[in-house]
């Protein structure tokens, strides 16, 4: 379908990030679906004070939506480690100032602990113009937390985050195989079928 000639078709979708490399992310998964992807406006800024991903991902989407006037996509994500009773959670991003430092505190703290169990999480939700929540859906990636990083794609804890099954970590994968393991693919994968469903009149 040519969207240039039937630009009723076109829908918009305003992201709850200031971050274009997650309008990105969100573009992979959404782009060849008819959506125009927006970043949200700078000057907008919601207070993640929810006490889960979920939590934190309907209050970005649903007050970026009455905001804007427009439905809002958002995303909240992190790695929860077993041996640290699931920390750093919804803290990922918070947990140093860089990437490098991020997983340097994550690795002191894990030490020499046997168990090694963790998962990446992935919680994404649409809300309708009014703020209302039309959609949300959860992805859970299990894997385990190496001792040393591997691999140079990817960001944040993916280079010491081993994907069992893969036999890789996130860091050594190629993008369309990451996409497709990841706990925001994983999301994606049941959120997907829903949008085809929801009426953006």
């Amino acid at each position: 379908m040519n969207l240039e000639s039937q630009p009723e078709t076109q829908k918009t979708l305003v992201v709850a990030t200031s971050n274009p490399g997650k309008l990105e992310e969100m573009e992979a998964y959404l782009g060849d679906l008819g959506w125009e992807l927006q970043l949200k406006p700078p000057e907008i800024d919601v207070e993640e004070t929810g006490e889960t991903f979920m939590e934190n991902a309907v209050l970005k989407a649903s007050e970026v939506a009455i905001a804007t006037g427009q439905w809002a996509i958002a995303d909240d994500s992190g790695l929860a480690v077993d041996a640290l009773d699931g920390s750093p959670g919804i803290f990922s991003a918070r947990y140093g100032a860089t990437d490098p430092e991020r997983i340097e505190r994550l690795l002191f703290e894990l030490g020499s602990e046997l168990n090694r169990e963790a998962q990446f999480v992935c919680a994404i939700a649409i809300a309708r113009p009014d703020g209302s929540i039309a959609l949300q859906a959860e992805g859970i990636c299990p894997g385990r937390i190496l001792h040393r990083p591997r691999g140079n794609n990817g960001f944040g804890y993916d280079p010491i985050f081993y994907h069992t099954e893969q036999r890789q970590s996130f860091a050594e994968m190629d993008p369309e195989t990451k996409k497709r393991l990841s706990h925001r693919g994983l999301a994606f994968k049941i959120l997907l079928p829903e949008l085809a469903t929801l009426d953006f009149s």
